[in-house]
Formats: structure tokens, C-alpha cells, sequence
């Protein structure tokens, strides 16, 4: 049925980028409908599971751990990660240079100014390709948030609720849109079925059973729905010749209600969707023994010391070592008919280099607890790491090289491990380690990444024999395909605008978050740097709620 109270602005999804661009909606005064599927527990959607990264550029945490960044330096990455090459790259290359542009200027002050928090030393995610014009990160740029996703959610779900309390924002939880409504060529609400309260915890599936109908109309509508990362069929489908076949077992990183039926329905509205085929998924991801969602999925966050294997024991070539290249490591496991791999590695390796992808991995960064983080630099692995050794499926321990293989053989598919040839690999790179230099790139990549502080000092073992017993014992864990980010999406011009297949704007329709590719319909081009995910949120939401704000 027709809703008895219209509004100004319908914002569709309530994640990260829906708070952001309610809050900006109603900040300049306008009034707000924001609807979700899902129940009021889900609020904040995927970004309050996130580690709560966060890609900045020359700031003071930078700085004082002596790591000199610049604008030019975070571009020239951007643009060598995203290898634009396409006529429709013509608003994602805007957007990314205007993104960048956020990161390097005001975007800091901006989360700083509503209470968010920084932990002080800065991560180096995605190393990259080992070209200063090619993929990655040339310094560190991971800035972690002092509580993890929530931490990065609160601010922003704090301001939408004062505009709840002051009557600007009404919420519409468990209400399905299935459908744009159009009158007159633009956009001027959606329709869709009322679904039946659920209280299930945030992640796990909720009813569908349809309670009746509604429409609501505005004058404008905000699309933030999301990607498409746990519909796996669609991964499939979309999945491009140059990452090889599609797997046949993944694992998944979001939930499945996180399904892309927006961009489909977005499209039949006459919005055009562009870069389908780009698309951002992990190569390390374990199998959750205390799973949340059916299939769950967690990333392993490594550091470059483990021995990366594919399925048959062979090791992989440069420079696809842990934490570098992801998309790269992606195109050549596809090529040896496996879908895993394997890390090789130490207790003394797990101890220092091993972190888990997620706020619920990360009770001490999640919950502001000092003492509780204190207690990582103590021996043994970290809580939640320790935890996935002892129970994991995808982990085999053992206190000899033949134990380990036959670990190896038991969890793997049979067979394809033979000790020999492991053991001669393991030799062969321990004996580079005799050395402060070596030939093998991986250790000197390791011995380059303790030259940087807060590698040094919490993120990369110091460098030794994977055969020396007094750093065992032994570990081989399995890595899964895990499904995560869309990187392309609703082509945006830089207002957030939906435009059509002719490069108009479609009247009325905005979209941000990962259902635009962050932006412009894919501003990561065919690779992401890390950290940008939640940025791309906060950026193209803002940008889509200021503009929507302004035309109503």
C-alpha cells in the first residue's frame, strides 16, 4: 500500500554509505526514509564486520612512524593499481583522482572531527607488484580505526539517530525493495514487500515471508545497497577470462543477503551498470569454525615471511608472496586447476605475522581494550589466531617435516604433497637465510619490510629456518578463494548521479557505496589498494547526499 507520509529523500540500504548519506540528507535539513531489508541489528551492514581500515595519505601517524607519503606518490600507486583502459573509465579515473584527493586532504580532520580514532601505527597492506609504475602501495597506508568496523559505523550511525530523535530520519527496516518507481522519465520512489520481524542475530539469514507491500515516494532516491559477494552464482557469472576459471569452492566474506538484486533492479530502471567483470576477492581465506553466516569466510592478514604453495606443493613465483598482490596470486592459482593453496610456516611466524580480517576477530582493537592488546606482544599467537589453529579445519601442526606432509595430504586432496620435494624447496630457501643478503626475493623482501618501524616491531618475524625446531612447530594452512568486493557497479558522474546508457543523468537517482564501485562505477579500476573500501563508502556517500540534498 501507498505510505501515507511521502518524503525528500529515500536512501535504500543502511550500511556505511546509507548512514553516511542519510546523515548528509538530513544535516541540510531535508527529510529521510532509510530502508533495509534487514532488521534494526543489522544497521551499519557490512562495514561493522571490517577490520576498520582506512587509506590515508601523508598524515601525522604516517609521519611519526617515519614513512614520507605524498599525493603525487598515493596517485601514481592509484592509477598504476587501476590500469584504466576503458571508454567507461571515464568517471572511475574522476573519482578516483577526487578520492585520492579526500584521502590526501580533508578526510582525516572530517572522521576526526565526529570522535573517530586512530590506532598509531600504520599497516602495509597490498605491497603490490614489485614496479614503482605497476600495483600497490609504495609505503604504508593502512590506518586501523581504535574500534575495528564499529568504531568507523558509530559516528555515523550516532548522527543519523539524533536526526531519528529530531524527526528528519524515519526508518524502514524489513522492507524489500523490488522495484524503482518512474513517472515522467525520472525516478520518484520504490516499491517493494514488507517482510516479517526478525530477530536473528546480525549475519545469520532472516525470514523472507512477505507481510504485504509498500511504496514510498520522494524526490530522490539513494541507492547503497551493496555488492554482490555473497551470491556466488553471480560471482561466477561475472567472473573475467583474465582471473582464469571460476572457482568451484569459495568461500564467503559477507552475508548472504548481501546479493546484488539492486543493481539489477537499478538497471531495469534505466541505470547503467559498467566494469561487471572487475571484481576484488582474497586468495587466504580460512573456513570460520564458529561460523556466523552459512559458507563464513575469514582473510588471513599475512605478513611476507610464510612459504606460499599452490595445491601440488610448487611454490609461488614472484612476486606473489604474502600480502602483495592479490589479484595477481588470484589469476595464477586459477591456472593449476586447484581451487587452494597452501602458507608453510612457523610458530614463531604465526605468533608475529598472522591477523584475522573482521572486528569479531579482534576483541582488543573492537573493544578499546588496552590491556587486552597488550597482550598480543606476549608469547603464543593471538587469542583469536590460536583459536582458528586449534579448531580450523584448514590447519595442520605438527613437530616434523613427515607430519606434517601427511597433515598436508589428509586435509588437502590426497597424495598431492610429496615430502621430498617439500623438504628440498624448505632447505633451499632456509640456506638463503645464512646471510644478511640473499638472492631469493622473498627473503629480501622480508628483510626489507623490518626496515620499516611497525613491521618491525609488530608485524614481521624476524627472519629464520622454517627447519629450526626452536621456531616450531611446523604449520601448513589450507587457503580458500574468498569472496568479498564489487568493483564495478552504477556508473556515477561526481555528484553520485545515476546516468544512463547515453551518459545522462537519470533524474532523480543517486547511488554510493560498493553498489557504484565506490564510486563512479568503479574508481579502483582493476585493482584496490586496501583501506579504501570503507573510504569509498564515506566518500561517494557524503558526495550522494550532499548533491541529493541540494536538488530537492
Amino acid at each position: 500500500m501507498r505510505s501515507p507520509e511521502d518524503t525528500d529523500v529515500i536512501v535504500v540500504g543502511a550500511g556505511l554509505a546509507g548512514l553516511t548519506a542519510a546523515a548528509e540528507v538530513a544535516d541540510a535539513g531535508r527529510r529521510v526514509v532509510l530502508v533495509d531489508q534487514e532488521g534494526e541489528q543489522s544497521l551499519g551492514g557490512q562495514a561493522f564486520w571490517s577490520l576498520g581500515g582506512l587509506f590515508l595519505v601523508d598524515s601525522p601517524e604516517q609521519r611519526r612512524m617515519g614513512i614520507k607519503d605524498s599525493h603525487e606518490l598515493a596517485l601514481q600507486d592509484w592509477l598504476g593499481s587501476a590500469q584504466f583502459d576503458r571508454a567507461e573509465d571515464h568517471w572511475p579515473r574522476q573519482w578516483a583522482e577526487a578520492y585520492v584527493d579526500f584521502a590526501a586532504g580533508e578526510k582525516r580532520s572530517w572522521l576526526r572531527g565526529m570522535g573517530l580514532r586512530l590506532f598509531p601505527v600504520v599497516g602495509w597492506a597490498e605491497r603490490g607488484d614489485g614496479r614503482a609504475e605497476g600495483h600497490g602501495n609504495s609505503v604504508p597506508r593502512f590506518h586501523l580505526t581504535w574500534g575495528t568496523g564499529p568504531g568507523v559505523v558509530a559516528p555515523f550511525e550516532r548522527r543519523v539517530r539524533e536526526h531519528v530523535a529530531g524527526g528528519r530520519i524515519r526508518f524502514a527496516f524489513r522492507h524489500r525493495v523490488d522495484g524503482l518507481v518512474l513517472e515522467g522519465g525520472a525516478v520518484v520512489g520504490v516499491r517493494g514487500a514488507t517482510l516479517e520481524p526478525s530477530g536473528v542475530e546480525r549475519g545469520r539469514p532472516s525470514s523472507r515471508v512477505e507481510t504485504g507491500e509498500f511504496e514510498l515516494r520522494g524526490q530522490a532516491v539513494i541507492v547503497t545497497s551493496g555488492g554482490i559477494g555473497g551470491n556466488h552464482d553471480l560471482v561466477r557469472r561475472s567472473w573475467p577470462d583474465r582471473l582464469g576459471t571460476p572457482p568451484a569452492t569459495m568461500v564467503s566474506g559477507v552475508p548472504a543477503h548481501v546479493d546484488g538484486r539492486m543493481l539489477g533492479i537499478t538497471e531495469a530502471a534505466g541505470a547503467r551498470v559498467i566494469n561487471p567483470d572487475r571484481m576484488w576477492h582474497y586468495v587466504e581465506g580460512l573456513r570460520n569454525w564458529d561460523p556466523i553466516w552459512e559458507n563464513h569466510g575469514i582473510r588471513i592478514l599475512p605478513g611476507p615471511s610464510s612459504l606460499w604453495l599452490d595445491a601440488t606443493g610448487k611454490r609461488l613465483p614472484a612476486p606473489y608472496f604474502p600480502g602483495f598482490d592479490t589479484l595477481g596470486t588470484l589469476r595464477h592459482l586459477r591456472t593449476t586447476g586447484h581451487d587452494y593453496s597452501w602458507f608453510v610456516l612457523t610458530q614463531k611466524i604465526i605468533e608475529k605475522e598472522f591477523a584475522l580480517s573482521g572486528s569479531e576477530q579482534n576483541p582488543d582493537l573492537t573493544g578499546k581494550d588496552v590491556r587486552l592488546l597488550l597482550s598480543r606482544v606476549k608469547a603464543g599467537a593471538p587469542g583469536p589466531v590460536e583459536a582458528f589453529k586449534q579448531h580450523g579445519e584448514d590447519f595442520v601442526v605438527a613437530s616434523t617435516l613427515s607430519e606434517l606432509v601427511a597433515g598436508m595430504n589428509r586435509v588437502g586432496e590426497p597424495g598431492l604433497i610429496d615430502e621430498g620435494s617439500l623438504r628440498r624447496l624448505i632447505e633451499q630457501r632456509d640456506r638463503e637465510m645464512d646471510n644478511d643478503f640473499a638472492k631469493d626475493a622473498q627473503v629480501t623482501a622480508i628483510r626489507g619490510a623490518r626496515r620499516y618501524r611497525g613491521d618491525r616491531l609488530i608485524r614481521v618475524a624476524s627472519p629464520h629456518k622454517l627447519l629450526d625446531p626452536e621456531a616450531g612447530p611446523l604449520i601448513a594452512v589450507r587457503l580458500n578463494i574468498l569472496t568479498r568486493k564489487t568493483l564495478g557497479g552504477l556508473e556515477t558522474d561526481l555528484s553520485g548521479r545515476c546516468l544512463t546508457a547515453s551518459g545522462e543523468p537519470l533524474p532523480g537517482l543517486y547511488a554510493a557505496g560498493e553498489v557504484n564501485g565506490f564510486g563512479g562505477g568503479g574508481m579502483h579500476g582493476y585493482n584496490a589498494l586496501e583501506g579504501t573500501f570503507l573510504g569509498g563508502c564515506l566518500f561517494s556517500g557524503r558526495t550522494a547526499g550532499r548533491a541529493a540534498a541540494a536538488c530537492v
